[in-house]
């Protein structure tokens, strides 16, 4: 759906992120929604005898973003990154999406990503006697496909 005017522009608080059709609760932050594409460069040499340097574009490269959630008991997450760690690449490889939605809650741009599977899990927060502050459980996902759609 598109926003409700031309001047308008898409906000960073309203998303979400889903695993496997299975949304992501207490998501904080998403980092590192890139796509990207091989450059080839080559030079060649003009009917005149001049140099010259060209670049085409190659084939679509993998990717990684990056997941920031408040930490819970859950060990989706931790079970995620152990199938990986075992080795067990059809339980590991799995599909996200990431929506954006329109200030109004609708949806407003999905990225679809396939054969993702789990890098990194890091404890965000600092343990210290008496704080308020909250834990976060911050992984990273790599991603062989993407789309936009």
């Amino acid at each position: 759906m598109p926003l409700a005017d031309a001047m308008d522009m898409a906000t960073a608080y309203s998303f979400s992120v889903s695993i496997d059709g299975v949304e992501v609760p207490y998501v904080m932050e998403v980092s590192g929604l890139k796509a990207e594409v091989d450059m080839i460069s080559f030079s060649e040499q003009s009917r005149e005898g001049k140099f010259v340097a060209r670049q085409v574009m190659g084939k679509g490269k993998p990717g990684q973003f990056t997941i920031t959630r408040g930490l819970t008991d859950s060990k989706t997450v931790t079970d995620w990154l152990k199938s990986v760690m075992e080795g067990d690449i059809k339980g590991a490889r799995k599909t996200a999406e990431v929506c954006i939605y329109t200030s109004d809650g609708q949806p407003l741009k999905r990225l679809n990503f396939r054969n993702c599977w789990i890098k990194d899990v890091e404890l965000g927060g600092t343990l210290k006697a008496g704080s308020t502050e909250a834990l976060t459980e911050k992984f990273t996902v790599c991603w062989d496909e993407m789309e936009y759609a």
